[in-house]
């Protein structure tokens, strides 16, 4: 696809990524073997296409280089938009910062984003593969998004909480803090292996230093290019991740022009709903700061649609928000499952469900129960986890009521039925590839008391124990029972809701009941007391009427003949009295006098419309800090639970959380508190009776398998441990030859502090430098490119290191207006600014080689210039 109006480079319509940087002012592709590396001073176009259960869904993002210049940046920003009207308006768009990326950009590069200093149009070009001319620092950050920034070549760079990742072309060294977790070294080793296989073709060996007395040849190593250390390296710095209690600050913002003026007003704050989004305007929705959407109506104008990045990142102006603030673009009708689940109900007409679900909304609204064939559960572990259901249903119940703070076996003629003012255990054990599975339900009360509930967790764990710490445990909130709970009662759950079923009860049970029943068979039927009243009716239900005379079925007009048959048999569970069934419309007067006279009730015909389906949800959670953080992993897949992390899985009707064997005594502790505030501070204002289900790693039912693709049972068994991964990596044998590279070269501690070695690395921003990286302009690098197995080019922008009398700086005298063939032998022509000694550089500069080399070249060559070194 072409434009020859925006002179758009040709864009494939394909699944997957596509990445452009920005070239004199247009789009030049990037080579794939580069992409997931983003160079400092440049900005980048990332178009990526992905099916849904819908069709497909397009993301657009432009990426900001810290270093890019304002014009890029500008030119950026109109592609984007000109991709979008290509496109057809249907991509979300993201306006993406170096070093605060969305969560969604991130899960792109799945082995993690690498920071390279540089930035011009060479960079672009072609990569090799077998590049070993490299000496480069990379500080790597995060659990679930990595990230390796460039930083300088120095212990001052290191600290005790991250992964460093020395890169020395043959070898890379990954220096490991001591406060490290397992996950970061294992993402620290994938980037590792990332960079060896994909830009040395797999030629490069890496070692690993966890424990440095361990490792004294690696350490050896590093001292010859960092120097000795001296002091003690600096604690982690925690990075500053925006909270739940942030995200949930939610507020809508209408957006306008009056009078050449752009007004912004509030018009709503958290739960917002749907409604309050009109097709003829924009709108602007704050998430505390976190994030900014800017949602464009269908019916809004051109010149509305074209001004919204513009207008958000004035809004972050206007409101003081950091500048690397995430924006996001969205399009009436496209919306983003980020932005659906900021509302408290997303509705889209016509849409299909999945499984044939089909829901209603509006005062009388419920469910449609679509039976299903449970024998497909263990075949088609999705169908298990849309449906809720951990197996059919027909395996073992044990039911146990909390009493005196202690178990108590309840009788098994009564199973099913549950009071309010207890707590009970339910043990469900079915049998999975030859052996047992456990489901342990906590069923609360409504009116059990503080320490009734305590006693009922502190028993599951006791309980949990006896049967090997295997048991899924799953926190169930009266009148909020999963579907499975539904089933394994067979049709027979009736909730009372007040009194206790133990043998001393402490008050009479009433005379007059009134029990709503639903549900169409033996899985999804549930019987609950309510109110006995008239105003309790709901026209599309079947109720039980019980009194001491006799019992009640009342018919709803819109009940089916299924729920009718489910409604008799839960009548013989509440009344043992004779059972008469009568229609809606056709009462006697005593059935109204039991309910203290006639009354209005739910009788509206019902209507359908339906809700979208909810898209799972993964997340990582912290509370280390005192402040509840959680990381969204978007597109997860089973390698994303790390055996020492606690996980959140959000799937609308219940929480999981999933515990990790080498998580931490703390995290698993606070798990189900960090799933109850997880609840509490969702912007949607979810509902906080939701099911919270516990998860054992390795011990994971298909209900939540099932939202995995690919789900495979034996990695926990088979699959590579760190340590495992580690010692498959053998021994670095290229050390050696490493050190001899390095002896030749004299990069010794005196040369290093002398040619400032460590601060160059980093701070040459120069297009030579990235032009050398890409192997795009080799006759710039003439004198210092010639690298065999016997020399070891060190860096492409330190020739200091090169100089072969081993001192690495010249005076002043022999290096200022010198032709090239008065200069000494070795030293490159183009940089003999870098053979003088700091305290010459500052001297003749006025500022230091830090400094000179982040200014614009343009400037630097014409200061060398004026001081006859160019």
């Amino acid at each position: 696809m072409t434009d020859s109006d925006t002179n758009l480079p040709t864009i494939e319509r394909k699944l997957g990524l596509q990445i452009w940087g920005i070239e004199n002012m247009k789009m030049v592709p990037v080579p794939e073997k580069a992409y997931g590396t983003f160079f400092e001073g440049d900005c980048y176009i990332i178009l990526h296409s992905k099916r849904t259960s819908r069709g497909s869904a397009v993301d657009l993002h432009y990426w900001i280089g810290r270093d890019s210049s304002q014009d890029e940046q500008g030119a950026a920003a109109v592609c984007v938009t000109q991709l979008d009207t290509a496109l057809g308006g249907s991509p979300v768009q993201h306006r993406e910062v170096q070093g605060h990326e969305s969560e969604t950009f991130q899960s792109y590069f799945r082995n993690g984003i690498i920071y390279k200093k540089g930035g011009v149009a060479s960079g672009f070009k072609h990569v090799e593969t077998n590049m070993y001319n490299i000496k480069r620092l990379l500080h790597v950050k995060g659990k679930k998004h990595v990230s390796a920034t460039e930083v300088a070549l120095s212990w001052d760079s290191f600290n005790k909480g991250d992964v460093f990742l020395l890169d020395l072309g043959k070898v890379l060294i990954q220096w490991n803090g001591p406060s490290c977790s397992i996950a970061e070294k294992s993402r620290g080793l994938a980037l590792a292996r990332s960079i060896r296989d994909s830009e040395r073709g797999g030629r490069a060996q890496i070692g690993i230093v966890d424990n440095e007395r361990d490792s004294p040849d690696l350490m050896q190593i590093m001292r010859m290019v960092l120097g000795e250390r001296r002091g003690e390296l600096r604690d982690a710095v925690p990075d500053t991740k925006a909270d739940e209690l942030q995200k949930a600050n939610v507020r809508l913002y209408h957006v306008y022009e009056k009078d050449n003026d752009l007004v912004v007003q509030e018009i709503a704050t958290r739960p917002l709903t749907q409604d309050l989004l009109q097709h003829e305007d924009c709108y602007i929705l704050d998430q505390g700061g976190f994030k900014i959407y800017v949602w464009r109506g269908k019916a809004s104008s051109p010149e509305e649609k074209k001004a919204a990045f513009t207008r958000a990142v004035g809004f972050i102006q206007a409101k003081g928000y950091p500048s690397s603030t995430n924006v996001e673009v969205i399009n009436d009708g496209a919306e983003s499952a980020m932005f659906k689940q900021l509302f408290q109900r997303w509705t889209e007409k016509n849409e299909t469900q999945g499984l044939g679900k089909v829901y209603t909304t509006g005062k009388i609204a419920k469910v449609e129960q679509v039976k299903f064939d449970t024998t497909q559960l263990h075949a088609r572990p999705e169908l298990a986890a849309e449906q809720r259901m951990v197996d059919d249903a027909s395996g073992e119940i044990e039911v146990w009521r909390i009493e005196d703070l202690q178990m108590q076996p309840v009788n098994p003629k009564t199973y099913g039925q549950f009071y309010g003012g207890d707590c009970y255990l339910v043990l469900y054990t079915y049998v999975r590839s030859g052996r047992p599975h456990y489901v342990l339900y906590m069923w609360q009360g409504r009116h059990a008391s503080v320490d009734e509930i305590t006693a009922c967790a502190l028993n599951a764990i006791e309980l949990d124990k006896k049967y090997g710490d295997e048991a899924v445990q799953v926190r169930v909130t009266m009148g909020k029972e999963p579907r499975h709970f539904l089933a394994i009662f067979k049709g027979r759950l009736v909730i009372y809701e007040g009194g206790t079923s133990r043998a001393q009860k402490s008050s009479p049970e009433p005379a007059i009941r009134l029990f709503q029943v639903r549900g169409t068979d033996e899985v999804n039927t549930k019987a609950t007391e309510v109110p006995a009243r008239a105003s309790s009716l709901n026209s599309n239900d079947v109720f039980l009427l019980t009194t001491s005379q006799v019992c009640y079925l009342w018919c709803g007009k819109g009940c089916s003949g299924d729920e009718r048959e489910m409604a008799k048999m839960v009548a013989d569970i509440v009344s043992r009295r004779d059972k008469h069934t009568i229609l809606e419309g056709q009462e006697p007067a005593e059935f109204w006098e039991a309910l203290g006279g006639k009354a209005p009730y739910a009788s509206e015909k019902r209507f359908q419309e339906q809700i979208t389906h909810y898209q799972p949800r993964l997340f990582e959670c912290s509370n280390q800090t005192g402040r509840f953080i959680m990381t969204e992993v978007v597109g997860f897949c089973q390698e994303d639970l790390d055996e020492d992390d606690v996980m959140l899985l959000d799937t609308w009707e219940e929480i999981f959380l999933w515990v990790g064997k080498a998580s931490n005594a703390q995290e698993r502790s606070e798990a189900v508190a960090s799933a109850k505030e997880y609840l509490k501070t969702h912007p949607a204002g979810r509902d906080l009776a939701t099911p919270i289900i516990l998860v054992k790693q390795g011990y994971e039912p298909l209900n939540f398998t099932g939202w995995f693709n690919a789900w495979d049972p034996y990695k926990w068994s088979d699959g590579k441990s760190y340590e495992e991964m580690k010692n498959s990596l053998g021994d670095v044998s290229a050390l050696s030859e490493i050190k001899v590279d390095l002896n030749n070269l004299s990069l010794n501690k005196r040369t290093l502090s002398t040619t400032n070695l460590a601060g160059s690395a980093t701070a040459n921003a120069s297009s030579e430098y990235k032009s050398h990286f890409s192997h795009s302009d080799s006759n710039s690098y003439s004198n210092n490119n010639n690298y065999n197995s016997n020399s070891y080019n060190s860096s492409s922008h330190s020739s200091s290191a090169m100089v072969p009398n081993g001192e690495g700086i010249y005076s002043r005298e022999v290096l200022m207006h010198r032709t090239v063939d008065e200069l000494p032998e070795g030293v490159d022509p183009t940089k003999k600014e870098c053979y003088l000694s700091d305290a010459d550089f500052h001297d003749i500069f006025g500022k230091s080689k830090d400094e000179f080399y982040q200014m614009p070249k343009w400037k630097q060559q014409n200061e060398k210039k004026q001081f006859g070194l160019f």
